[in-house]
């Protein structure tokens, strides 16, 4: 029988604290922070989770060598199985996203639930696939607006998908190590999109901005100045982990302070449930 830990770690639950942010900062910026907000969030955990699910099962023969104690090929989840959760957590972020903010949500929904799945069965090992993950996720962002303008989300959905741009690189070397250059490139670009989510003007957006890169940023220096294959699992789990932080910042600046430091707030909960299931 496959336990609801096994599921957990097959879909890594913890991760998904980084994902309500987005739809939050893209309601934030387009000005349609409401109660419904809440039910596109669980739209786009749905989608992030099938995700997951669907990774692990396309990559079930790779982790058979180079990751053996994943859900699938431990046995302790069988890929028919993982399949199905894949497909039925598709079902129900469509039905959520549908019934929270009708068929613009939906129309933005569905694009979303495709770049997802051909992520996972065809860009992921291609020269391509970071930049999938990156329109995955800035589709994440615009998925929050609604019945809002898109335009005036399309800023910060871009600012997260350069942040997810930059953790896909990351991650793709995470299990073989790369050299120093790596990590330095990408340590710039976070710079880079820390400073742009910031804002001199909004106090709560400078400091979650900080705190965004100071997460971030000390996990990739690490790997700088040793990046084996240990070092940049770190860095990625950083990043991921910082990830709210970053969208806490962008959902101030967009003029609510007081909810970007409630979704910031997923950052430290993130981190303590990583330690018992891993985030990547």
């Amino acid at each position: 029988m496959t336990s609801w830990r096994d599921i957990a770690r097959l879909v890594r639950a913890p991760a998904a604290l980084s994902v309500p942010g987005d739809v939050v900062a893209g309601a934030a910026a387009a000005g349609t922070l409401r109660p419904r907000t809440l039910g596109l969030a669980g739209a786009s955990v749905c989608l992030y989770w099938a995700g997951m699910a669907a990774n692990d099962w396309a990559d079930r023969h790779i982790d058979a060598v180079e990751r053996p104690g994943r859900p699938i090929p431990s046995g302790r989840v069988r890929p028919g199985t993982a399949l199905g959760i894949a497909a039925g957590l598709t079902g129900a972020g469509l039905a959520l996203a549908a019934a929270a903010g009708g068929r613009r949500a939906l129309a933005v929904a569905a694009p979303l639930a495709g770049a997802v799945w051909a992520y996972d069965l065809a860009a992921k090992n291609t020269v391509a696939g970071p930049a999938v993950m990156a329109a995955c996720r800035g589709l994440d962002v615009l998925l929050g607006v609604g019945h809002g303008r898109h335009r005036a989300a399309v800023p910060a959905a871009l600012t997260v998908a350069a942040h997810t741009y930059l953790l896909t690189v990351l991650s793709r070397r995470e299990t073989t190590g790369a050299d120093a250059a790596l990590p330095s490139v990408t340590l710039a670009g976070t710079a880079v999109v820390a400073g742009v989510a910031a804002s001199r003007r909004v106090p709560a957006a400078g400091l979650l901005s900080a705190w965004y890169a100071a997460r971030f940023g000390a996990a990739q220096h690490l790997a700088r100045e040793r990046p084996d294959a240990a070092a940049l699992q770190n860095a990625v789990a950083a990043g991921i982990t910082a990830f709210p932080a970053l969208q806490g910042a962008l959902t101030a600046r967009a003029g609510s302070p007081a909810a970007g430091v409630a979704v910031a707030g997923a950052a430290v909960v993130a981190k303590r449930l990583a330690r018992v299931v891993s985030p990547t």
